[in-house]
């Protein structure tokens, strides 16, 4: 026999709030804080966080433009993680643009056109800092490339677009709210090349694509900001996206149901989030750095049109456009390596000295010790790969040998007590002698007539300007016509004592090589 007990709607909930009750009561017994009430419990932290994890009227309010960028993201991508997107490298990819205003949103922009800036950066903060170098260095590998353009033919609605030579990673555009409008960008640079090492197999570097939209202002120049979004994405070679996006999807697959709870599902296109626009300091290309302008003694006298001075350099050695001809001058300044007891001024003056006046912000906080510490896959993560090693080899001195060393001594005997030299005479008695000639080291790295001229007035303390003609004597005390390829044929370590004749108006002067 089976027994029904009815009960009445009241008589349940009266019961069921006596339990709820009791059980609160049991638990505020417990805690020693006497009996809880509602109110208690909502104010738990859990509640608490809960309630400000809810979205605001304004957090839910939609953004007056969306891009979205028409491929498939990753299945890869964890729950909470922004998404990711694999592109190939030079692919034309759609980008569609979207006016999302109300009817009653932005009034002044209706049948008006507006601008955007499209853009490929860093994702990673670390990169960003060192944006410039990053894309100078790629600049340097890949010349007359653009790490993003803007495919022409295949974009829609799009009107003026413009890539300028000085800004490779980034086009622009003006299109009509009114109308369709898709633009298709091709990015041109692989994750992979901002690597630190490049053996294979490394993971790249994320970029984001971002898209800044202006309105046209007062004075007619699109400045004032209205929108702003990016998304994440990493780019491979040729059909490497394809593969890659393939690969994940098998991984996903190979998961169990409760694993694969954690991650996002593959959308068929990626919708660029809101973000902050892109600084008005952005990457502007520069043509090659200008060498700073830098002199250690006045040698305005040494600049003449009677000998031609050589525009060629190494990193060794570079005419400073303040000090033409001194040229040992110069390279000595090169040669000096950096101290580690240098301070952060020194160590400024160090990077200019030696031609690295466009790290000097970078490196603005370090001093000599500091700069020392770095390695060289530092150097080159930060300078790119030109610039961080030829950083590297200045700090470590790794100096080029000149490729002729000469040895000059003016003719005329130097009298000093310092510079005397005892012997004996024929008669076995002792004698002193004053007449001890002091040569002068000359390294030079172009093998020209005219750079051996320089060094030797520089080092004899002869105006340049008053040198018309050097000989060397020959045989039977012929003289010779110096020239390039005499010089060229010098053999290393040659010395020569240097004679002086004045001309026969006595205004200029005739070097001799003994």
């Amino acid at each position: 026999m089976a027994w029904v007990l009815k009960m009445d709607d009241a008589t349940i909930e009266s019961g069921l709030v006596h339990d709820f009750d009791a059980s609160l009561t049991g638990i505020g017994q417990e805690l020693g804080a006497g009996a809880y009430s509602m109110s208690d419990v909502l104010a738990l932290p859990i509640f608490k966080q809960e309630d400000s994890s809810l979205p605001t009227e304004t957090e839910t309010k939609n953004p007056p433009f969306q891009y979205v960028l028409c491929t498939a993201t990753s299945p890869a991508v964890k729950l909470h993680d922004e998404t990711l997107t694999y592109l190939n490298q030079g692919q034309s990819y759609e980008v569609r643009m979207l006016d999302n205003r109300k009817a009653d949103e932005l009034p002044e922009l209706n049948n008006k056109m507006v601008k955007s800036t499209i853009r490929v950066v860093f994702h990673d903060r670390r990169l960003q800092y060192t944006e410039h170098q990053q894309l100078e260095g790629w600049k340097w590998n890949r010349p007359g490339d653009r790490l993003l353009d803007i495919d022409i033919p295949m974009s829609v609605g799009i009107v003026e677009p413009k890539t300028h030579p000085s800004q490779l990673n980034a086009a622009e555009f003006l299109w009509d709210l009114n109308k369709r409008a898709s633009v298709f960008v091709q990015v041109h640079c692989i994750s992979t090349e901002f690597t630190p090492r490049k053996h294979g197999g490394e993971k790249g570097v994320p970029f984001r694509i971002q898209i800044d939209t202006f309105a046209q202002g007062d004075n007619g120049e699109y400045t004032e900001h209205l929108h702003s979004a990016s998304c994440q994405i990493k780019v491979f070679k040729p059909k490497g996206a394809d593969r890659k996006q393939k690969t994940d999807r098998e991984k996903m697959e190979k998961r169990t149901a409760q694993e694969k709870e954690k991650y996002q599902p593959s959308y068929d296109t990626t919708i660029l989030s809101e973000c902050s626009p892109w600084p008005d300091n952005a990457y502007v290309s520069t043509n090659q750095a200008a060498t700073p302008s830098f002199t250690t003694t006045p040698l305005s006298t040494y600049t003449t049109s009677s000998v031609p001075d050589s525009d060629s350099s190494s990193p060794n050695h570079q005419a400073d456009p303040g000090s033409h001809g001194n040229s040992e001058s110069v390279s000595m300044l090169f040669l000096q390596q950096l101290s580690p007891t240098a301070s952060i001024q020194d160590t400024q003056k160090w990077l200019l000295k030696n031609r690295f006046n466009s790290y000097t912000r970078l490196f603005s906080h370090f001093s000599g010790s500091d700069l020392l510490k770095l390695t060289r896959d530092d150097l080159v993560q930060i300078c790119g790969t030109a610039d961080g090693i030829r950083l590297f080899n200045a700090l470590k001195s790794r100096s080029v040998s000149p490729r002729l060393t000469v040895y000059v001594c003016q003719e005329s005997p130097q009298e000093s007590p310092l510079l005397e030299t005892h012997g004996t005479n024929e008669n076995g008695e002792h004698s002193i002698s004053s007449s001890l000639h002091v040569y002068h080291a000359l390294y030079l790295e172009e093998l020209t007539a005219a750079e051996l001229i320089r060094k030797m007035a520089c080092v004899c303390s002869l105006p340049l300007g008053n040198i018309n003609q050097v000989y060397r004597q020959g045989p039977t005390g012929i003289h010779i016509l110096l020239s390039d390829q005499m010089v060229y044929n010098l053999p290393d370590e040659s010395s020569f004592l240097i004679g002086t004749i004045k001309d026969e108006l006595g205004e200029g002067l005739h070097l001799i090589l003994k």
